[in-house]
């Protein structure tokens, strides 16, 4: 199994006392069955009006404050869970992007938990999430082309030896890192407060783990718990 060795800051437990986060490392396989990626997130969208997990609420508002506390407006920029959430509220739905990607998305919409998907491949040295000082470098798309902007210093982000990789936590990923059904080492990261159960967060990655298995039984996976004591 290839290493995934994720960092945190220590910095970053005054913003977000207890945080922890589930890291799952994928050697992948060949997609024999992408129909298990669209009923994931078919279920998952239906979940927000059939029955929504208890702890969402409380969840979504904590990562609202996390993201206070480093500058960041989440009426703007809000956590991925929550965009997502209400993507589909607002649409009624989700559209499909790519299976692996679906499948994730699936699981951050049933768990209000945001979810991030890599391609390892694309990392020079280990992930860690930081507080940037400004002058890293982050590849996006603007008016359909590459560009590159830099995060706001004290913004949490998670980078790379080469650069940042995700902004403001878990908002926006980048470009070079981004992960699509092709690549052969997949990281996941699950991010959680102590407004989600640990148990829910348990779930939720045995969940993804689960789906991955089963759309390609080939795969070797491990996950790891990382985070600071609440």
């Amino acid at each position: 199994m290839f290493p995934v060795l994720p960092s945190i800051d220590s910095n970053i437990a005054s913003l977000a006392p207890g945080f922890r986060a589930l890291s799952i490392g994928v050697e992948a396989a060949d997609i024999v069955n992408p129909d298990i990626a669209a009923e994931a997130l078919s279920r998952a969208c239906r979940s927000l009006t059939t029955g929504d997990v208890a702890w969402a609420e409380a969840h979504l508002l904590a990562w609202a404050d996390a993201f206070r506390k480093f500058g960041a407006k989440p009426q703007r920029t809000p956590c991925s869970a929550e965009a997502l959430r209400k993507r589909v509220l607002r649409d009624g739905g989700m559209p499909s992007i790519d299976p692996v990607v679906d499948l994730y998305n699936a699981i951050s919409i049933q768990y209000a938990v945001p979810v991030g998907g890599e391609n390892f491949a694309a990392y020079v040295g280990a992930p860690r999430l930081v507080i940037a000082d400004g002058t890293e470098r982050f590849d996006t798309m603007k008016d359909g082309a590459l560009a590159h902007e830099s995060p706001e210093a004290g913004e949490v982000v998670w980078r790379d030896d080469v650069g940042v990789t995700c902004r403001r936590w878990n908002w926006r990923q980048g470009v070079r890192t981004r992960l699509g059904s092709e690549a052969k080492l997949m990281w996941f990261i699950l991010e959680s407060l102590p407004a989600m159960p640990l148990d829910a967060l348990q779930e939720a990655g045995d969940q993804l783990a689960q789906g991955l298995h089963l759309m390609m039984p080939g795969a070797s996976i491990e996950s790891k718990l990382i985070g600071f004591e609440s």
